[in-house]
Protein backbone atom coordinates (compact mmCIF):
# COMPACT_ATOMS: atom_id res chain seq x y z
CA UNK A 1 0.00 0.00 0.00
CA UNK A 2 1.60 3.35 -1.03
CA UNK A 3 0.44 6.66 -0.12
CA UNK A 4 2.66 9.49 -1.30
CA UNK A 5 5.26 11.12 1.92
CA UNK A 6 3.25 14.25 2.11
CA UNK A 7 -0.31 13.01 2.43
CA UNK A 8 0.64 10.46 4.56
CA UNK A 9 2.58 13.28 6.74
CA UNK A 10 -0.57 15.23 7.09
CA UNK A 11 -2.65 12.27 7.86
CA UNK A 12 -0.62 11.71 10.55
CA UNK A 13 -0.19 15.65 12.23
CA UNK A 14 -3.74 15.76 12.25
CA UNK A 15 -3.62 13.21 14.75
CA UNK A 16 -0.81 14.56 16.76
CA UNK A 17 -2.76 18.29 16.95
CA UNK A 18 -5.72 16.49 18.33
CA UNK A 19 -3.73 15.07 21.08
CA UNK A 20 -1.13 18.46 21.59
CA UNK A 21 -5.00 20.75 21.57
CA UNK A 22 -3.60 24.28 22.37
CA UNK A 23 -0.22 23.15 23.15
CA UNK A 24 1.40 20.80 25.53
CA UNK A 25 1.62 22.63 29.39
CA UNK A 26 3.91 19.82 30.91
CA UNK A 27 6.92 20.32 28.54
CA UNK A 28 6.48 24.38 28.32
CA UNK A 29 6.24 24.10 32.08
CA UNK A 30 9.34 21.86 33.05
CA UNK A 31 11.05 21.18 30.45
CA UNK A 32 14.18 23.38 28.75
CA UNK A 33 13.29 24.52 25.10
CA UNK A 34 17.38 23.70 24.10
CA UNK A 35 17.36 20.04 26.09
CA UNK A 36 18.13 17.35 23.72
CA UNK A 37 16.98 13.86 24.14
CA UNK A 38 17.39 10.38 22.90
CA UNK A 39 14.70 7.28 23.59
CA UNK A 40 14.11 4.08 22.45
CA UNK A 41 10.62 2.23 21.48
CA UNK A 42 10.50 -0.66 23.28
CA UNK A 43 7.86 -3.90 22.40
CA UNK A 44 6.67 -4.90 25.62
CA UNK A 45 5.12 -8.34 24.44
CA UNK A 46 6.03 -10.53 21.46
CA UNK A 47 3.96 -9.96 18.24
CA UNK A 48 3.74 -8.94 14.53
CA UNK A 49 4.44 -4.88 14.08
CA UNK A 50 2.94 -2.56 11.81
CA UNK A 51 3.12 0.70 11.89
CA UNK A 52 6.86 1.89 11.81
CA UNK A 53 7.12 3.25 8.80
CA UNK A 54 4.07 5.79 10.20
CA UNK A 55 5.78 6.70 12.98
CA UNK A 56 9.16 7.40 11.08
CA UNK A 57 6.89 9.65 8.91
CA UNK A 58 5.97 11.37 11.72
CA UNK A 59 9.00 11.92 13.71
CA UNK A 60 10.91 12.35 10.83
CA UNK A 61 8.41 15.22 9.91
CA UNK A 62 9.13 16.88 13.51
CA UNK A 63 12.33 17.45 13.02
CA UNK A 64 13.35 14.23 14.85
CA UNK A 65 16.54 11.79 13.96
CA UNK A 66 15.15 8.71 13.59
CA UNK A 67 16.43 4.98 12.99
CA UNK A 68 14.21 2.30 12.74
CA UNK A 69 15.60 -1.29 13.71
CA UNK A 70 12.52 -3.48 12.51
CA UNK A 71 10.31 -3.22 9.72
CA UNK A 72 6.68 -3.69 8.77
CA UNK A 73 4.96 -7.36 9.13
CA UNK A 74 8.00 -8.77 11.05
CA UNK A 75 7.58 -10.97 14.35
CA UNK A 76 9.00 -8.97 16.88
CA UNK A 77 10.09 -10.64 20.68
CA UNK A 78 9.20 -8.95 24.20
CA UNK A 79 11.96 -6.30 24.63
CA UNK A 80 13.02 -5.99 21.49
CA UNK A 81 13.77 -1.93 20.31
CA UNK A 82 12.12 -1.13 17.84
CA UNK A 83 13.03 2.87 16.95
CA UNK A 84 15.48 4.60 18.21
CA UNK A 85 14.75 8.25 18.11
CA UNK A 86 16.69 11.74 19.06
CA UNK A 87 16.36 15.46 18.78
CA UNK A 88 14.33 18.22 20.48
CA UNK A 89 13.14 16.60 23.87
CA UNK A 90 10.02 18.89 23.99
CA UNK A 91 9.23 17.71 20.61
CA UNK A 92 9.84 14.20 21.62
CA UNK A 93 7.80 14.22 24.58
CA UNK A 94 4.93 15.62 22.83
CA UNK A 95 4.77 13.11 20.10
CA UNK A 96 5.01 10.50 22.57
CA UNK A 97 1.62 9.09 22.76
CA UNK A 98 0.38 9.63 19.29
CA UNK A 99 3.27 7.79 18.31
CA UNK A 100 2.64 4.72 20.74
CA UNK A 101 -1.34 4.83 20.09
CA UNK A 102 -0.75 4.62 16.52
CA UNK A 103 1.92 1.72 16.94
CA UNK A 104 0.45 -0.15 19.85
CA UNK A 105 -2.70 -0.37 17.60
CA UNK A 106 -1.40 -1.53 14.06
CA UNK A 107 0.58 -4.21 15.65
CA UNK A 108 -2.51 -5.82 17.67
CA UNK A 109 -4.46 -5.58 14.22
CA UNK A 110 -1.30 -7.15 12.75
CA UNK A 111 -0.47 -9.72 15.03
CA UNK A 112 -4.51 -10.84 15.13
CA UNK A 113 -4.36 -10.91 11.71
CA UNK A 114 -1.75 -12.71 11.44
CA UNK A 115 -2.86 -15.31 14.08
CA UNK A 116 -5.89 -16.00 11.90
CA UNK A 117 -4.39 -16.08 8.77
CA UNK A 118 -1.59 -18.75 9.81
CA UNK A 119 -4.07 -21.05 11.83
CA UNK A 120 -5.90 -21.09 8.31
CA UNK A 121 -2.78 -21.96 6.49
CA UNK A 122 -1.86 -24.18 9.10
CA UNK A 123 -5.40 -25.72 8.21
CA UNK A 124 -4.88 -26.02 4.91
CA UNK A 125 -7.57 -23.38 3.72
CA UNK A 126 -7.27 -21.24 0.97
CA UNK A 127 -10.57 -18.75 2.58
CA UNK A 128 -9.08 -15.88 3.35
CA UNK A 129 -9.39 -13.75 6.51
CA UNK A 130 -10.67 -10.24 5.71
CA UNK A 131 -11.53 -6.79 7.81
CA UNK A 132 -14.85 -4.69 7.46
CA UNK A 133 -15.68 -1.29 7.56
CA UNK A 134 -16.00 -1.45 11.58
CA UNK A 135 -12.91 0.66 11.54
CA UNK A 136 -12.00 3.67 14.41
CA UNK A 137 -13.17 6.95 12.86
CA UNK A 138 -10.17 8.82 11.26
CA UNK A 139 -8.10 5.88 11.67
CA UNK A 140 -9.53 3.76 8.67
CA UNK A 141 -6.43 3.55 6.47
CA UNK A 142 -4.35 2.44 9.53
CA UNK A 143 -6.35 -0.06 10.48
CA UNK A 144 -6.93 -1.69 6.94
CA UNK A 145 -3.09 -1.32 6.37
CA UNK A 146 -2.35 -3.31 9.19
CA UNK A 147 -4.81 -6.17 8.57
CA UNK A 148 -2.90 -6.11 5.23
CA UNK A 149 0.39 -6.13 7.03
CA UNK A 150 -0.75 -9.25 9.06
CA UNK A 151 -1.35 -11.21 5.91
CA UNK A 152 -5.35 -10.43 5.93
CA UNK A 153 -7.44 -8.87 3.24
CA UNK A 154 -8.21 -4.86 3.49
CA UNK A 155 -11.85 -5.46 1.80
CA UNK A 156 -13.66 -2.17 1.01
CA UNK A 157 -11.63 1.23 2.21
CA UNK A 158 -14.56 3.35 1.45
CA UNK A 159 -17.67 3.00 -0.06
CA UNK A 160 -16.36 3.98 -3.54
CA UNK A 161 -14.39 0.57 -3.54
CA UNK A 162 -17.36 -1.50 -5.26
CA UNK A 163 -20.98 -1.97 -4.91
CA UNK A 164 -22.11 -3.50 -1.93
CA UNK A 165 -26.29 -4.52 -1.76
CA UNK A 166 -26.61 -4.52 1.81
CA UNK A 167 -29.84 -5.65 3.91
CA UNK A 168 -31.03 -1.86 3.87
CA UNK A 169 -30.32 -1.06 0.85
CA UNK A 170 -33.25 -3.72 -0.05
CA UNK A 171 -35.34 -2.72 2.20
CA UNK A 172 -35.25 0.68 0.51
CA UNK A 173 -34.98 -0.43 -3.57
CA UNK A 174 -36.67 -3.68 -3.33
CA UNK A 175 -36.12 -7.31 -4.48
CA UNK A 176 -32.00 -8.77 -5.46
CA UNK A 177 -33.23 -8.93 -8.81
CA UNK A 178 -33.99 -5.61 -9.59
CA UNK A 179 -31.25 -4.26 -6.96
CA UNK A 180 -28.58 -6.17 -8.62
CA UNK A 181 -29.95 -4.95 -12.26
CA UNK A 182 -29.94 -1.48 -11.64
CA UNK A 183 -26.24 -1.60 -10.15
CA UNK A 184 -25.01 -2.66 -13.41
CA UNK A 185 -26.81 -0.38 -15.49
CA UNK A 186 -24.95 2.87 -14.00
CA UNK A 187 -21.93 1.02 -12.52
CA UNK A 188 -18.77 0.96 -13.66
CA UNK A 189 -17.19 -1.97 -15.24
CA UNK A 190 -14.44 -1.47 -12.85
CA UNK A 191 -16.96 -2.38 -9.73
CA UNK A 192 -17.77 -5.80 -8.73
CA UNK A 193 -21.24 -5.77 -7.15
CA UNK A 194 -21.85 -8.22 -3.97
CA UNK A 195 -25.20 -8.57 -2.40
CA UNK A 196 -25.66 -9.44 1.37
CA UNK A 197 -28.17 -12.03 1.47
CA UNK A 198 -29.58 -13.73 5.06
CA UNK A 199 -31.75 -16.29 3.15
CA UNK A 200 -30.33 -19.54 1.77
CA UNK A 201 -32.82 -19.65 -1.29
CA UNK A 202 -31.38 -15.75 -1.93
CA UNK A 203 -27.64 -17.31 -3.07
CA UNK A 204 -29.94 -18.34 -5.91
CA UNK A 205 -31.73 -14.85 -7.04
CA UNK A 206 -28.17 -13.27 -6.36
CA UNK A 207 -26.04 -15.47 -8.03
CA UNK A 208 -28.46 -15.56 -11.65
CA UNK A 209 -29.11 -11.64 -11.28
CA UNK A 210 -25.27 -11.42 -11.75
CA UNK A 211 -23.61 -11.17 -8.66
CA UNK A 212 -20.08 -10.99 -8.39
CA UNK A 213 -20.01 -11.97 -4.72
CA UNK A 214 -22.28 -13.01 -2.11
CA UNK A 215 -22.07 -12.05 1.38
CA UNK A 216 -24.00 -15.01 3.69
CA UNK A 217 -24.80 -12.82 6.87
CA UNK A 218 -24.62 -14.41 9.85
CA UNK A 219 -25.14 -18.21 8.60
CA UNK A 220 -24.27 -20.92 10.67
CA UNK A 221 -21.22 -23.28 9.29
CA UNK A 222 -24.36 -26.16 8.78
CA UNK A 223 -26.51 -23.04 6.67
CA UNK A 224 -22.99 -21.95 4.25
CA UNK A 225 -22.79 -25.73 3.63
CA UNK A 226 -26.51 -25.83 2.48
CA UNK A 227 -25.76 -22.88 0.43
CA UNK A 228 -22.62 -23.74 -1.41
CA UNK A 229 -24.63 -27.16 -2.07
CA UNK A 230 -27.18 -24.88 -3.85
CA UNK A 231 -24.84 -22.56 -5.86
CA UNK A 232 -22.95 -26.35 -6.79
CA UNK A 233 -26.28 -27.87 -7.73
CA UNK A 234 -27.30 -25.28 -9.60
CA UNK A 235 -24.46 -24.62 -11.87
CA UNK A 236 -23.34 -20.99 -10.45
CA UNK A 237 -20.56 -21.42 -7.74
CA UNK A 238 -17.94 -20.98 -10.08
CA UNK A 239 -19.70 -17.64 -11.01
CA UNK A 240 -19.34 -15.93 -7.32
CA UNK A 241 -16.97 -15.11 -4.80
CA UNK A 242 -18.60 -16.44 -1.69
CA UNK A 243 -18.00 -14.24 1.98
CA UNK A 244 -19.46 -15.07 5.38
CA UNK A 245 -19.93 -12.11 7.73
CA UNK A 246 -21.15 -11.72 11.37
CA UNK A 247 -20.19 -14.13 14.19
CA UNK A 248 -17.27 -15.46 13.34
CA UNK A 249 -14.63 -16.54 15.86
CA UNK A 250 -11.44 -17.81 16.14
CA UNK A 251 -13.01 -20.82 17.84
CA UNK A 252 -15.62 -20.61 14.71
CA UNK A 253 -13.04 -19.97 12.16
CA UNK A 254 -12.03 -23.50 10.64
CA UNK A 255 -15.39 -24.78 10.78
CA UNK A 256 -16.50 -21.76 8.73
CA UNK A 257 -13.07 -22.20 6.95
CA UNK A 258 -14.15 -25.49 5.89
CA UNK A 259 -17.18 -24.74 3.65
CA UNK A 260 -14.64 -23.80 1.27
CA UNK A 261 -16.20 -20.56 0.59
CA UNK A 262 -13.62 -17.63 -0.23
CA UNK A 263 -13.27 -15.11 1.96
CA UNK A 264 -14.23 -14.72 6.02
CA UNK A 265 -14.86 -11.08 6.96
CA UNK A 266 -14.33 -10.44 10.58
CA UNK A 267 -15.21 -6.65 12.08
CA UNK A 268 -13.45 -7.61 15.77
CA UNK A 269 -10.22 -7.67 13.58
CA UNK A 270 -10.38 -3.46 13.89
CA UNK A 271 -13.03 -3.12 16.15
CA UNK A 272 -12.36 -5.14 18.70
CA UNK A 273 -8.19 -5.12 18.22
CA UNK A 274 -6.29 -5.56 21.51
CA UNK A 275 -2.93 -3.04 21.21
CA UNK A 276 0.22 -4.95 20.92
CA UNK A 277 2.50 -3.44 24.29
CA UNK A 278 5.03 -0.58 23.22
CA UNK A 279 6.60 2.03 25.11
CA UNK A 280 9.16 4.87 24.71
CA UNK A 281 11.82 5.58 27.01
CA UNK A 282 14.04 8.20 27.28
CA UNK A 283 17.72 6.58 27.35
CA UNK A 284 20.20 9.80 27.53
CA UNK A 285 19.45 13.92 27.69
CA UNK A 286 21.96 16.68 26.89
Amino acid sequence: MFVPRKILEEKLLRLLTEDIGQGDVTVAAIVYSKLKAEAEVVAKESGVVAGIEETVVLAESLGLKVEAHVTDGVKIKKGQILIHVSGDARTVLSAERTMLNLLSRMSGIATSASHLSEKLLKAGSKTRIAATRKTALGLSIFDKKAVTIGGGDSHRFHLDDMVLIKDNHLAIVGGIKDAVRKAKQVASFSKKIEVEVTRGEDVIVAAKAGADAIMLDNFSPKQVKEAVKMLEKAGLRERVLLEVSGGITEETLLAYASTDVDILSMGALTHSAKALDVSLEITKKS
